[in-house]
Protein backbone atom coordinates (compact mmCIF):
# COMPACT_ATOMS: atom_id res chain seq x y z
CA UNK A 1 0.00 0.00 0.00
CA UNK A 2 1.67 3.28 -1.08
CA UNK A 3 1.73 5.63 1.89
CA UNK A 4 0.58 8.63 -0.17
CA UNK A 5 -2.38 6.79 -1.68
CA UNK A 6 -3.49 5.81 1.81
CA UNK A 7 -3.11 9.34 3.16
CA UNK A 8 -5.09 10.83 0.27
CA UNK A 9 -7.84 8.22 0.58
CA UNK A 10 -8.26 8.73 4.33
CA UNK A 11 -8.11 12.50 3.90
CA UNK A 12 -11.05 12.25 1.51
CA UNK A 13 -13.10 9.65 3.38
CA UNK A 14 -12.25 10.59 6.99
CA UNK A 15 -10.72 14.08 6.81
CA UNK A 16 -10.89 14.70 10.56
CA UNK A 17 -9.18 11.44 11.54
CA UNK A 18 -6.00 12.13 13.47
CA UNK A 19 -2.82 11.38 11.53
CA UNK A 20 0.06 12.52 13.79
CA UNK A 21 0.02 13.98 17.31
CA UNK A 22 2.71 15.04 19.74
CA UNK A 23 4.01 17.87 21.92
CA UNK A 24 0.61 19.53 22.07
CA UNK A 25 0.38 19.63 18.27
CA UNK A 26 -1.65 17.47 15.91
CA UNK A 27 -2.49 17.02 12.25
CA UNK A 28 -5.58 15.37 10.84
CA UNK A 29 -5.26 13.54 7.55
CA UNK A 30 -6.80 16.47 5.69
CA UNK A 31 -4.46 18.92 7.42
CA UNK A 32 -1.47 16.69 6.67
CA UNK A 33 -2.23 16.81 2.95
CA UNK A 34 -2.42 20.61 3.02
CA UNK A 35 0.69 20.85 5.19
CA UNK A 36 2.64 18.68 2.78
CA UNK A 37 2.01 21.14 -0.04
CA UNK A 38 3.69 23.94 1.91
CA UNK A 39 6.52 21.74 3.17
CA UNK A 40 7.45 20.63 -0.32
CA UNK A 41 7.12 24.16 -1.70
CA UNK A 42 9.81 25.33 0.72
CA UNK A 43 12.02 22.30 0.15
CA UNK A 44 11.75 22.61 -3.63
CA UNK A 45 12.66 26.29 -3.55
CA UNK A 46 15.68 25.74 -1.30
CA UNK A 47 16.99 22.95 -3.49
CA UNK A 48 16.74 25.12 -6.63
CA UNK A 49 20.53 25.80 -6.74
CA UNK A 50 21.01 22.09 -7.48
CA UNK A 51 19.54 22.68 -10.93
CA UNK A 52 22.67 24.62 -11.87
CA UNK A 53 24.75 21.46 -11.38
CA UNK A 54 22.70 19.04 -13.46
CA UNK A 55 24.93 19.48 -16.49
CA UNK A 56 28.13 18.52 -14.67
CA UNK A 57 29.83 15.22 -15.33
CA UNK A 58 28.92 12.49 -12.84
CA UNK A 59 31.33 12.47 -9.91
CA UNK A 60 32.47 16.04 -10.48
CA UNK A 61 33.62 17.55 -7.20
CA UNK A 62 31.72 20.68 -6.17
CA UNK A 63 33.54 23.94 -5.84
CA UNK A 64 33.85 25.15 -2.22
CA UNK A 65 30.51 26.60 -1.21
CA UNK A 66 28.67 25.12 -4.21
CA UNK A 67 25.34 23.38 -3.77
CA UNK A 68 25.88 19.73 -2.79
CA UNK A 69 25.26 16.99 -5.32
CA UNK A 70 23.09 14.20 -3.85
CA UNK A 71 24.62 10.72 -3.73
CA UNK A 72 24.34 9.11 -7.19
CA UNK A 73 22.25 6.28 -5.72
CA UNK A 74 19.31 8.71 -5.39
CA UNK A 75 19.07 9.12 -9.16
CA UNK A 76 19.50 12.87 -8.82
CA UNK A 77 16.70 13.38 -6.27
CA UNK A 78 17.77 16.01 -3.71
CA UNK A 79 18.04 14.97 -0.06
CA UNK A 80 16.45 16.95 2.77
CA UNK A 81 17.23 16.12 6.41
CA UNK A 82 15.76 17.06 9.76
CA UNK A 83 17.80 16.89 12.94
CA UNK A 84 15.72 18.18 15.83
CA UNK A 85 14.56 17.00 19.24
CA UNK A 86 10.89 17.39 18.26
CA UNK A 87 9.46 13.99 17.34
CA UNK A 88 6.33 15.62 15.97
CA UNK A 89 8.31 17.95 13.67
CA UNK A 90 10.44 15.07 12.38
CA UNK A 91 7.44 12.80 11.80
CA UNK A 92 5.41 15.33 9.88
CA UNK A 93 8.49 16.41 7.85
CA UNK A 94 8.99 12.88 6.54
CA UNK A 95 5.26 12.29 6.02
CA UNK A 96 4.87 15.59 4.18
CA UNK A 97 7.61 14.80 1.67
CA UNK A 98 6.48 11.22 1.00
CA UNK A 99 4.19 12.23 -1.85
CA UNK A 100 6.77 14.19 -3.83
CA UNK A 101 10.01 13.67 -5.71
CA UNK A 102 12.14 14.01 -2.59
CA UNK A 103 14.40 11.97 -0.36
CA UNK A 104 14.12 12.69 3.36
CA UNK A 105 16.36 11.73 6.25
CA UNK A 106 16.24 12.04 10.03
CA UNK A 107 19.59 12.64 11.74
CA UNK A 108 19.79 12.17 15.50
CA UNK A 109 20.90 15.51 17.01
CA UNK A 110 22.57 13.54 19.84
CA UNK A 111 25.05 11.88 17.51
CA UNK A 112 28.65 13.08 17.86
CA UNK A 113 29.19 16.19 15.77
CA UNK A 114 31.73 14.46 13.51
CA UNK A 115 29.15 11.81 12.62
CA UNK A 116 26.47 14.37 11.78
CA UNK A 117 28.86 16.35 9.62
CA UNK A 118 30.18 13.18 8.03
CA UNK A 119 26.81 11.89 6.81
CA UNK A 120 25.83 15.29 5.43
CA UNK A 121 29.01 15.57 3.37
CA UNK A 122 29.16 11.91 2.33
CA UNK A 123 25.56 11.67 1.10
CA UNK A 124 25.15 15.10 -0.48
CA UNK A 125 22.35 16.31 1.77
CA UNK A 126 21.46 19.76 0.48
CA UNK A 127 18.96 21.00 3.08
CA UNK A 128 18.95 20.53 6.85
CA UNK A 129 16.45 21.63 9.45
CA UNK A 130 18.38 21.76 12.71
CA UNK A 131 18.57 23.83 15.87
CA UNK A 132 22.17 22.72 16.52
CA UNK A 133 24.48 25.72 16.30
CA UNK A 134 27.51 23.43 16.36
CA UNK A 135 26.34 21.63 13.22
CA UNK A 136 25.83 24.88 11.31
CA UNK A 137 29.26 26.14 12.33
CA UNK A 138 31.03 22.87 11.47
CA UNK A 139 29.42 22.69 8.04
CA UNK A 140 30.36 26.29 7.32
CA UNK A 141 33.98 25.46 8.18
CA UNK A 142 33.86 22.65 5.63
CA UNK A 143 32.52 24.96 2.87
CA UNK A 144 29.31 22.97 2.60
CA UNK A 145 27.13 24.79 0.11
CA UNK A 146 23.73 23.62 1.25
CA UNK A 147 21.08 25.37 3.34
CA UNK A 148 20.58 24.93 7.08
CA UNK A 149 17.58 26.47 8.86
CA UNK A 150 16.33 26.29 12.41
CA UNK A 151 12.97 24.64 12.92
CA UNK A 152 11.37 28.02 13.60
CA UNK A 153 12.85 29.47 10.40
CA UNK A 154 11.65 26.53 8.34
CA UNK A 155 8.13 26.65 9.77
CA UNK A 156 7.97 30.40 9.17
CA UNK A 157 8.82 29.81 5.51
CA UNK A 158 6.09 27.16 5.35
CA UNK A 159 3.49 29.59 6.62
CA UNK A 160 4.44 32.12 3.93
CA UNK A 161 4.89 29.62 1.08
CA UNK A 162 2.63 29.35 -1.95
CA UNK A 163 1.37 25.73 -1.79
CA UNK A 164 2.82 23.21 -4.23
CA UNK A 165 0.48 20.90 -6.20
CA UNK A 166 -1.11 18.14 -4.09
CA UNK A 167 0.98 15.05 -3.28
CA UNK A 168 0.57 11.96 -5.42
CA UNK A 169 1.68 8.32 -5.47
CA UNK A 170 5.16 8.02 -6.92
CA UNK A 171 6.92 5.23 -8.91
CA UNK A 172 7.89 2.21 -6.86
CA UNK A 173 11.56 2.24 -7.86
CA UNK A 174 12.03 5.84 -6.71
CA UNK A 175 14.09 6.43 -3.54
CA UNK A 176 12.30 8.36 -0.82
CA UNK A 177 14.06 7.63 2.50
CA UNK A 178 17.69 7.85 3.51
CA UNK A 179 18.39 5.81 6.64
CA UNK A 180 21.46 5.11 8.77
CA UNK A 181 22.67 1.94 10.43
CA UNK A 182 24.10 3.53 13.57
CA UNK A 183 25.87 6.69 14.66
CA UNK A 184 26.25 6.56 18.43
CA UNK A 185 29.64 4.84 18.62
CA UNK A 186 30.67 4.06 15.04
CA UNK A 187 30.64 5.78 11.68
CA UNK A 188 27.08 5.62 10.32
CA UNK A 189 26.43 3.61 7.16
CA UNK A 190 23.75 5.18 4.94
CA UNK A 191 21.30 3.31 2.74
CA UNK A 192 18.22 4.18 0.73
CA UNK A 193 14.74 2.73 0.74
CA UNK A 194 12.67 2.84 -2.41
CA UNK A 195 8.92 3.17 -2.23
CA UNK A 196 8.47 -0.41 -3.41
CA UNK A 197 10.76 -1.72 -0.68
CA UNK A 198 8.78 0.12 1.98
CA UNK A 199 5.51 -1.11 0.50
CA UNK A 200 6.83 -4.66 0.83
CA UNK A 201 7.77 -3.95 4.44
CA UNK A 202 4.32 -2.55 5.21
CA UNK A 203 2.79 -5.67 3.71
CA UNK A 204 4.74 -7.82 6.18
CA UNK A 205 4.08 -5.70 9.26
CA UNK A 206 0.40 -5.29 8.38
CA UNK A 207 0.04 -9.07 8.29
CA UNK A 208 1.71 -9.68 11.65
CA UNK A 209 2.04 -6.54 13.80
CA UNK A 210 -1.52 -5.17 13.44
CA UNK A 211 -1.17 -1.52 12.34
CA UNK A 212 -4.81 -1.61 11.26
CA UNK A 213 -7.05 1.18 9.89
CA UNK A 214 -8.22 3.48 12.67
CA UNK A 215 -5.92 1.94 15.29
CA UNK A 216 -4.36 4.48 17.65
CA UNK A 217 -0.67 3.78 18.21
CA UNK A 218 1.75 5.37 20.67
CA UNK A 219 5.35 5.33 19.40
CA UNK A 220 7.51 7.23 21.89
CA UNK A 221 11.15 7.87 21.09
CA UNK A 222 13.22 9.80 18.56
CA UNK A 223 12.00 9.52 14.97
CA UNK A 224 15.65 9.10 14.00
CA UNK A 225 15.28 5.55 15.37
CA UNK A 226 14.21 3.22 12.59
CA UNK A 227 11.71 1.56 14.97
CA UNK A 228 9.88 4.83 15.63
CA UNK A 229 10.17 6.12 12.07
CA UNK A 230 8.75 2.91 10.68
CA UNK A 231 5.89 2.99 13.20
CA UNK A 232 4.95 6.45 11.91
CA UNK A 233 5.03 5.34 8.28
CA UNK A 234 3.16 2.06 8.78
CA UNK A 235 0.39 3.81 10.74
CA UNK A 236 -0.13 6.38 7.98
CA UNK A 237 0.14 3.73 5.25
CA UNK A 238 -2.69 1.75 6.87
CA UNK A 239 -4.95 4.63 7.86
CA UNK A 240 -4.16 4.65 11.57
CA UNK A 241 -3.25 7.42 14.00
CA UNK A 242 0.19 7.74 15.59
CA UNK A 243 1.13 9.59 18.75
CA UNK A 244 4.83 10.43 19.08
CA UNK A 245 6.86 11.81 21.97
CA UNK A 246 10.25 13.44 22.32
CA UNK A 247 10.99 11.17 25.26
CA UNK A 248 9.12 8.57 27.25
CA UNK A 249 7.69 10.11 30.42
CA UNK A 250 6.58 7.28 32.75
CA UNK A 251 4.53 9.69 34.85
CA UNK A 252 2.58 11.18 31.94
CA UNK A 253 2.12 8.06 29.83
CA UNK A 254 -0.91 6.74 31.71
CA UNK A 255 -2.89 9.91 31.05
CA UNK A 256 -1.86 9.99 27.41
CA UNK A 257 -2.79 6.35 26.79
CA UNK A 258 -6.16 6.87 28.48
CA UNK A 259 -7.03 10.25 26.95
CA UNK A 260 -5.91 9.40 23.40
CA UNK A 261 -7.58 5.97 23.38
CA UNK A 262 -4.29 4.22 22.61
CA UNK A 263 -4.75 0.51 21.85
CA UNK A 264 -1.26 -0.25 20.50
CA UNK A 265 2.24 0.75 21.64
CA UNK A 266 5.44 0.37 19.61
CA UNK A 267 8.59 0.82 21.68
CA UNK A 268 12.01 -0.54 22.60
CA UNK A 269 12.15 -3.02 25.54
CA UNK A 270 13.39 -0.41 28.02
CA UNK A 271 10.22 1.61 27.39
CA UNK A 272 8.07 -1.51 27.82
CA UNK A 273 9.54 -1.86 31.31
CA UNK A 274 8.66 1.76 32.10
CA UNK A 275 5.19 1.22 30.66
CA UNK A 276 4.73 -1.73 33.03
CA UNK A 277 5.77 0.42 35.98
CA UNK A 278 3.25 3.09 34.96
CA UNK A 279 0.49 0.49 34.58
CA UNK A 280 1.27 -0.84 38.04
CA UNK A 281 0.53 2.62 39.47
CA UNK A 282 -2.59 3.24 37.37
CA UNK A 283 -3.85 0.06 35.66
CA UNK A 284 -7.21 1.61 34.81
CA UNK A 285 -5.58 4.05 32.39
CA UNK A 286 -4.51 1.10 30.22
CA UNK A 287 -7.94 -0.54 29.99
CA UNK A 288 -8.11 -0.06 26.21
CA UNK A 289 -4.54 -1.13 25.48
CA UNK A 290 -4.50 -4.37 23.49
CA UNK A 291 -1.03 -4.83 22.01
CA UNK A 292 2.58 -3.90 22.71
CA UNK A 293 5.06 -4.33 19.85
CA UNK A 294 8.73 -4.19 20.70
CA UNK A 295 11.98 -4.47 18.80
CA UNK A 296 15.39 -2.92 18.40
CA UNK A 297 16.99 -4.84 21.26
CA UNK A 298 16.81 -8.13 23.13
CA UNK A 299 13.62 -8.52 25.20
CA UNK A 300 14.41 -10.01 28.63
CA UNK A 301 11.83 -12.56 29.74
CA UNK A 302 11.45 -10.58 32.97
CA UNK A 303 9.98 -7.64 31.01
CA UNK A 304 7.46 -9.89 29.25
CA UNK A 305 6.49 -11.55 32.53
CA UNK A 306 6.18 -8.21 34.31
CA UNK A 307 3.81 -6.82 31.67
CA UNK A 308 1.72 -10.01 31.78
CA UNK A 309 1.32 -9.75 35.55
CA UNK A 310 0.19 -6.12 35.48
CA UNK A 311 -1.82 -6.16 32.22
CA UNK A 312 -2.74 -9.82 31.59
CA UNK A 313 -5.04 -9.01 28.65
CA UNK A 314 -2.35 -7.12 26.71
CA UNK A 315 -0.47 -9.13 24.09
CA UNK A 316 3.25 -8.57 23.51
CA UNK A 317 5.00 -9.23 20.20
CA UNK A 318 8.79 -9.01 20.07
CA UNK A 319 9.85 -8.67 16.45
CA UNK A 320 13.23 -9.08 14.84
CA UNK A 321 14.42 -7.24 11.78
CA UNK A 322 17.08 -4.95 10.40
CA UNK A 323 16.43 -1.52 8.96
CA UNK A 324 18.44 -2.45 5.86
CA UNK A 325 16.52 -5.70 5.30
CA UNK A 326 13.06 -5.27 6.84
CA UNK A 327 10.95 -7.39 9.17
CA UNK A 328 12.17 -10.98 9.49
CA UNK A 329 10.12 -12.67 12.21
CA UNK A 330 8.81 -12.41 15.74
CA UNK A 331 8.45 -14.09 19.11
CA UNK A 332 5.27 -14.19 21.16
CA UNK A 333 6.66 -15.87 24.27
CA UNK A 334 9.86 -16.13 26.27
CA UNK A 335 12.72 -13.70 25.87
CA UNK A 336 12.39 -13.04 22.15
CA UNK A 337 15.64 -14.74 21.13
CA UNK A 338 13.97 -17.65 19.32
CA UNK A 339 11.71 -16.36 16.59
CA UNK A 340 9.34 -17.68 13.97
CA UNK A 341 10.34 -16.42 10.54
CA UNK A 342 7.55 -14.71 8.62
CA UNK A 343 6.12 -16.37 5.50
CA UNK A 344 7.85 -15.11 2.37
CA UNK A 345 11.10 -14.36 4.21
CA UNK A 346 13.98 -16.77 3.53
CA UNK A 347 16.85 -17.30 5.99
CA UNK A 348 20.15 -19.16 5.79
CA UNK A 349 22.80 -19.60 8.52
CA UNK A 350 26.30 -19.77 6.99
CA UNK A 351 29.90 -20.19 8.04
CA UNK A 352 32.75 -17.78 7.32
CA UNK A 353 33.20 -19.29 3.85
CA UNK A 354 29.54 -18.71 2.99
CA UNK A 355 28.50 -22.38 3.20
CA UNK A 356 25.33 -23.36 5.11
CA UNK A 357 26.09 -24.72 8.59
CA UNK A 358 24.65 -28.02 9.79
CA UNK A 359 23.41 -29.53 13.02
CA UNK A 360 22.23 -26.34 14.64
CA UNK A 361 25.69 -24.77 14.64
CA UNK A 362 26.05 -21.02 14.98
CA UNK A 363 26.88 -18.86 12.00
CA UNK A 364 26.11 -15.64 10.17
CA UNK A 365 22.48 -15.05 9.29
CA UNK A 366 21.66 -14.29 5.65
CA UNK A 367 18.18 -13.17 4.64
CA UNK A 368 16.33 -12.82 1.34
CA UNK A 369 13.42 -10.39 1.54
CA UNK A 370 11.64 -8.17 -0.98
CA UNK A 371 11.96 -5.18 1.38
CA UNK A 372 15.77 -5.30 1.44
CA UNK A 373 17.70 -2.20 0.41
CA UNK A 374 20.01 -2.45 -2.57
CA UNK A 375 23.14 -1.60 -0.58
CA UNK A 376 25.02 1.02 1.40
CA UNK A 377 25.83 4.36 -0.18
CA UNK A 378 29.35 4.19 -1.52
CA UNK A 379 30.30 7.41 0.23
CA UNK A 380 29.60 5.97 3.67
CA UNK A 381 30.73 2.32 3.58
CA UNK A 382 32.78 -0.16 1.60
CA UNK A 383 30.77 -3.02 3.09
CA UNK A 384 28.50 -5.06 0.82
CA UNK A 385 24.93 -5.58 2.04
CA UNK A 386 23.64 -7.95 -0.64
CA UNK A 387 25.46 -10.94 -2.04
CA UNK A 388 24.56 -13.32 -4.84
CA UNK A 389 20.91 -14.07 -5.46
CA UNK A 390 19.60 -11.17 -3.39
CA UNK A 391 20.77 -12.66 -0.08
CA UNK A 392 21.78 -9.99 2.45
CA UNK A 393 23.41 -9.88 5.87
CA UNK A 394 24.03 -7.31 8.60
CA UNK A 395 26.29 -9.90 10.26
CA UNK A 396 23.89 -11.01 12.97
CA UNK A 397 24.75 -14.42 14.38
CA UNK A 398 22.13 -17.15 14.71
CA UNK A 399 21.43 -20.86 14.69
CA UNK A 400 18.40 -22.98 13.80
CA UNK A 401 16.99 -24.91 16.76
CA UNK A 402 13.89 -27.14 16.46
CA UNK A 403 12.70 -25.17 13.43
CA UNK A 404 13.03 -21.79 15.15
CA UNK A 405 15.68 -19.17 14.52
CA UNK A 406 17.72 -18.47 17.66
CA UNK A 407 19.38 -15.05 17.61
CA UNK A 408 22.87 -14.69 19.08
CA UNK A 409 23.56 -11.02 18.39
CA UNK A 410 26.03 -9.31 16.09
CA UNK A 411 29.43 -10.74 15.32
CA UNK A 412 30.84 -8.77 18.28
CA UNK A 413 28.31 -10.49 20.54
CA UNK A 414 29.91 -13.91 20.03
CA UNK A 415 33.17 -14.74 21.81
CA UNK A 416 35.52 -17.64 21.15
CA UNK A 417 37.04 -18.92 24.38
CA UNK A 418 39.03 -22.12 24.58
CA UNK A 419 37.63 -23.22 21.21
CA UNK A 420 33.99 -22.68 22.27
CA UNK A 421 31.69 -20.13 20.64
CA UNK A 422 29.87 -18.28 23.40
CA UNK A 423 26.83 -16.08 22.79
CA UNK A 424 27.39 -13.07 25.03
CA UNK A 425 23.70 -12.22 24.77
CA UNK A 426 22.88 -15.61 26.25
CA UNK A 427 25.15 -14.80 29.19
CA UNK A 428 23.42 -11.41 29.56
CA UNK A 429 20.03 -13.10 29.77
CA UNK A 430 21.16 -15.45 32.53
CA UNK A 431 21.54 -12.49 34.87
CA UNK A 432 18.39 -10.56 33.89
CA UNK A 433 16.38 -9.83 37.01
CA UNK A 434 19.11 -10.97 39.41
CA UNK A 435 18.70 -9.42 42.88
CA UNK A 436 20.60 -6.18 43.33
CA UNK A 437 21.50 -5.92 39.64
CA UNK A 438 20.03 -3.10 37.56
CA UNK A 439 21.70 -4.37 34.39
CA UNK A 440 24.47 -6.73 33.33
CA UNK A 441 26.50 -7.17 30.17
CA UNK A 442 28.93 -9.93 29.26
CA UNK A 443 32.15 -8.97 27.50
CA UNK A 444 35.09 -10.84 25.99
CA UNK A 445 38.51 -9.93 27.38
CA UNK A 446 41.80 -10.98 25.77
CA UNK A 447 43.46 -14.07 27.28
CA UNK A 448 46.87 -15.51 26.31
CA UNK A 449 45.86 -19.18 26.59
CA UNK A 450 42.14 -19.18 25.75
CA UNK A 451 42.08 -16.42 23.15
CA UNK A 452 39.45 -14.60 25.17
CA UNK A 453 37.73 -15.01 28.49
CA UNK A 454 34.12 -14.13 29.32
CA UNK A 455 33.62 -11.48 32.01
CA UNK A 456 30.41 -10.03 33.45
CA UNK A 457 30.07 -6.31 34.11
CA UNK A 458 27.15 -5.40 36.38
CA UNK A 459 25.46 -2.13 37.19
CA UNK A 460 24.27 -2.42 40.81
CA UNK A 461 20.87 -1.22 41.88
CA UNK A 462 20.89 1.84 44.12
CA UNK A 463 22.19 0.88 47.54
CA UNK A 464 23.06 -2.69 46.50
CA UNK A 465 26.49 -4.31 46.61
CA UNK A 466 27.14 -7.07 44.04
CA UNK A 467 28.05 -10.41 45.58
CA UNK A 468 30.57 -12.33 43.48
CA UNK A 469 29.74 -15.70 45.03
CA UNK A 470 26.01 -15.22 44.45
CA UNK A 471 26.64 -14.27 40.82
CA UNK A 472 28.89 -17.30 40.31
CA UNK A 473 26.23 -19.57 41.81
CA UNK A 474 23.62 -18.11 39.46
CA UNK A 475 25.94 -18.70 36.52
CA UNK A 476 26.45 -22.34 37.53
CA UNK A 477 22.67 -22.79 37.76
CA UNK A 478 21.73 -21.16 34.45
CA UNK A 479 24.71 -21.56 32.12
CA UNK A 480 26.80 -24.34 30.64
CA UNK A 481 30.33 -24.33 32.14
CA UNK A 482 31.95 -22.92 29.00
CA UNK A 483 29.48 -19.99 29.05
CA UNK A 484 30.03 -19.04 32.71
CA UNK A 485 31.95 -15.81 33.27
CA UNK A 486 35.48 -16.18 34.61
CA UNK A 487 35.78 -12.60 35.85
CA UNK A 488 33.35 -10.19 37.50
CA UNK A 489 33.22 -6.39 37.55
CA UNK A 490 30.97 -3.56 38.72
CA UNK A 491 30.51 -0.32 36.78
CA UNK A 492 28.14 2.50 37.73
CA UNK A 493 26.57 3.31 35.36
CA UNK A 494 27.02 1.02 32.38
CA UNK A 495 27.59 2.92 29.11
CA UNK A 496 24.41 3.17 27.05
CA UNK A 497 23.21 4.46 23.71
CA UNK A 498 20.79 7.39 23.64
CA UNK A 499 18.03 4.76 23.41
CA UNK A 500 19.12 3.06 26.64
CA UNK A 501 20.80 0.01 25.09
CA UNK A 502 23.99 -1.08 26.89
CA UNK A 503 27.10 -0.59 24.74
CA UNK A 504 28.99 -3.86 25.04
CA UNK A 505 32.19 -2.73 23.32
CA UNK A 506 32.51 0.37 25.47
CA UNK A 507 31.86 -1.67 28.63
CA UNK A 508 34.79 -3.90 27.66
CA UNK A 509 36.95 -0.81 27.09
CA UNK A 510 36.03 0.49 30.54
CA UNK A 511 37.15 -2.79 32.07
CA UNK A 512 40.46 -2.73 30.22
CA UNK A 513 41.21 0.89 31.12
CA UNK A 514 40.57 0.22 34.81
CA UNK A 515 37.33 2.18 35.15
CA UNK A 516 35.38 -0.87 36.39
CA UNK A 517 35.83 -2.35 39.87
CA UNK A 518 36.81 -6.00 39.96
CA UNK A 519 34.69 -8.08 42.33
Amino acid sequence: MPITSAILRVAQQHPERLAIAGEGRALTYAALVEQSRRTFAVVDELHAPLAARTGEAPGAAPEPGAAPRPAPETGGIPISAISVDSAFAAARFVASLAGYRAVSATIDPRWPLEHRVGVVLATGIGLIVSDSADLAAALAERDWGGTILTLDEFEDRERRAHPAPPPAARPGDEAFLLLFSSGTTSRPKAFLKTRRQYRENVAVSSAHLEPLPGVVTLAPGPVSYSLTLYAVIECLATGGSVHVADAFDPFAVAGRVRDAGVTRVVAVPAVVQALTDAARRDPGAFARLELVVTGGANLPAAIRDGLARVLPRVRLISYYGAAEIGFIGDSRGGDGTTISVYPGIEVSVRDAAGAPVRGGAAGTLWVRAAACSDGYLAGTADEVLQGAGGWATVHDQARVVDGGLELLGRAGDVAVTGGHKVSLQEVDRAFAGAPGIAAAVAVALPHDALGSVVALVVEPEAGAAPDREALAALAAERLAPQFAPRRWYALQPLPRTVGGKVRRAEAAERVLDGSAVRL
